[in-house]
């Protein structure tokens, strides 16, 4: 169970950096986009921060 748990971690890891990659090398973003870009980070963080505290327990 273990193995799933960390294999998820790194999923959402390349996937958050793969979103502030984006963010990151993008100069014509709208709000809209920084915004979308900025709930699905949260979103990502959020599964991420889950999956660790499972992995503690």
């Amino acid at each position: 169970m273990e193995e799933k748990i960390e294999k998820a971690i790194e999923y959402y890891n390349f996937k958050s950096k793969k979103m502030l990659d984006f963010i990151n090398s993008s100069n014509n973003l709208t709000v809209d986009q920084i915004i979308e870009s900025g709930e699905e980070l949260a979103i990502l963080e959020y599964k991420i921060t889950a999956l660790e505290v499972a992995k503690e327990n």
